[in-house]
C-alpha cells in the first residue's frame, strides 16, 4: 500500500502548507501594517527576514516536534523549544545588527533596535509560532491517522471484494462446466456453440471481472451468454429482456449472476412440466432494476432455506459493501394472508450488498402463487 504519492491532497498537508504560507509571506505584511502603515517599502525586508528565518522554523516543527512530541519526551522538547528560541533571538539580533546599518527612518529604526521591547516582542512572537507549530503537528497527526484509517478501511473493502469474487467466479464456472458436460453425454450438435459461448464467458471473467466497474453492457452480454447456455440445457420458458438507455453506465462485475442462477436451480428443480424463468432488466430515472421471477412448489420457509448458496450470500456482500446503510430484504408470502419475513441466513450476499452500494438498494424477495421473485433496485447507477 503505497500513501505518499498524494500528500498534497491529504487535509494535513493543505492546513500545513497555509500555515507556512501565512508565516512567511503573510506575517510580515501583518507587522507593516501594524508597526509601518505610511512605510510599505519595509514589508520586503520583513519578508526577507521571514525567508531566512523558516528554515530554522521548519526543522523545529518537522524533525525536532514530531521526534520527541509525540514519544512523550517533554522534558527534552521542552529544553528544545527554550534553546530555539534563544536561537532565533540572536539569528534576530544578528539580521537587525544588519538592518540598523541602512538609512533607515527614526520610527524605523526603532523597530530594529536591540531594546527589551524589541526582544520581549520577538520573543512573544517566537514563543507564538512555538504554539502554532505544536497546534499543527498535533493536527496533522491526527488527520494523517484518520486518512491511513479511511486507507486500510478501502483497502479492506477492496480485498473483501476480490475475496466475494474469487468465490463467485469458480462456483458460476462449475455450473457453467456442469451444462456442457451434461450436453456432450448427450452428444448434443449445440455443444461446440456452448464451449463457444463458454469462451466469451471465460474471458469476461478473466479480463473484466478484475475491474472494478465495467460497462452495463458487458454485464448484459455476460448474461445473455449464460442464459443461452441454460436454454440449450434445458427445456424451460426463459425470457430475458433488457429496457432502457443502458449506454454509459458502469457497475461491478458479475452483480447480477447470481440472482440468476438461483432462478434456474429453483425453477429447474420445481418439478414441474412448465419451467420459466422470466428476466427483465430496466434502466429508469438512474435506477438499475433486475427481476428475476421462477416458478416453484415449495413452502416459504423451504425455499428460504434454499437460497443460501454461495453465490447469493457472496452478491449480498457485494452489494453491502457498495451500498451499505440502506439494504432491505423481505420476503413475502400471499396465499391465505400476507406476511413479511427477514431472510437472515443471506450473510455474503447482504455483505455484498453493504459492501458495494451502500445507502442505495433495495433487495426483495417474494412468493406469490407458486412463484418465486427477486427485485433487486440499485437506486445510484453510475454513468
Amino acid at each position: 500500500m503505497e500513501y505518499d504519492n498524494d500528500k498534497l491532497i491529504r487535509p494535513a498537508y493543505r492546513i500545513e502548507i497555509f500555515y507556512w504560507v501565512l508565516l512567511g509571506i503573510f506575517s510580515p505584511l501583518f507587522n507593516s501594517i501594524i508597526f509601518f502603515p505610511n512605510n510599505w517599502k519595509i514589508w520586503p525586508v520583513l519578508l526577507l527576514i521571514n525567508v531566512i528565518l523558516l528554515p530554522a522554523y521548519m526543522v523545529y516543527a518537522r524533525v525536532l516536534l514530531p521526534k520527541f512530541l509525540f514519544t512523550r519526551h517533554f522534558l527534552v522538547i521542552l529544553f528544545t523549544t527554550l534553546n530555539f528560541i534563544i536561537i532565533i533571538q540572536l539569528l534576530l539580533y544578528g539580521i537587525y545588527a544588519i538592518v540598523l546599518d541602512l538609512q533607515l527612518q527614526p520610527e524605523t529604526r526603532q523597530y530594529f533596535s536591540h531594546s527589551i521591547s524589541t526582544v520581549a516582542r520577538e520573543t512573544l512572537w517566537t514563543f507564538l509560532y512555538v504554539c502554532f507549530s505544536v497546534a499543527i503537528a498535533y493536527i496533522r497527526k491526527a488527520l494523517d491517522e484518520k486518512f491511513l484509517i479511511d486507507e486500510l478501511q478501502k483497502d479492506n473493502v477492496s480485498f473483501k471484494l476480490k475475496y466475494l469474487r474469487s468465490q463467485l467466479n469458480p462456483h458460476f464456472l462449475f455450473n457453467t462446466l456442469n451444462s456442457i458436460y451434461s450436453l456432450s453425454l448427450q452428444k448434443s450438435e449445440r455443444t461446440p456453440e456452448v464451449v463457444v459461448k463458454l469462451a466469451d464467458i471465460m474471458r469476461y471473467l478473466v479480463d473484466d471481472c478484475n475491474e472494478l466497474k465495467i460497462p452495463l453492457d458487458k454485464e448484459i452480454e455476460f448474461i445473455r451468454n449464460y442464459i443461452e447456455i441454460e436454454k440449450i440445457r434445458y427445456n424451460a420458458d426463459v425470457r430475458f429482456t433488457v429496457e432502457g438507455e443502458t449506454g454509459g453506465i458502469m457497475i461491478e462485475p458479475s452483480l447480477f449472476i447470481s440472482f440468476i442462477e438461483n432462478g434456474f436451480k429453483h425453477a429447474l428443480h420445481s418439478e414441474t412440466d412448465h419451467p420459466f424463468v422470466y428476466i427483465n432488466l430496466k434502466v429508469k430515472d438512474g435506477k438499475i432494476e433486475l427481476s428475476v421471477v421462477n416458478n416453484t412448489h415449495i413452502d416459504l420457509e423451504t425455499q428460504a432455506k434454499r437460497v443460501q448458496g454461495i453465490g447469493i450470500r457472496n452478491s449480498k456482500i457485494l452489494l453491502e459493501l457498495l451500498y451499505p446503510g440502506s439494504y432491505a430484504l423481505n420476503i413475502i408470502q400471499t396465499e391465505k394472508k400476507e406476511r413479511q419475513k427477514s431472510i437472515t441466513r443471506l450473510k455474503n450476499a447482504k455483505e455484498r450488498l453493504k459492501l458495494l452500494y451502500p445507502d442505495a438498494h433495495t433487495l426483495d424477495v417474494i412468493l406469490s402463487n407458486n412463484a418465486f421473485t427477486v427485485s433487486l433496485v440499485l437506486n445510484s447507477a453510475q454513468q
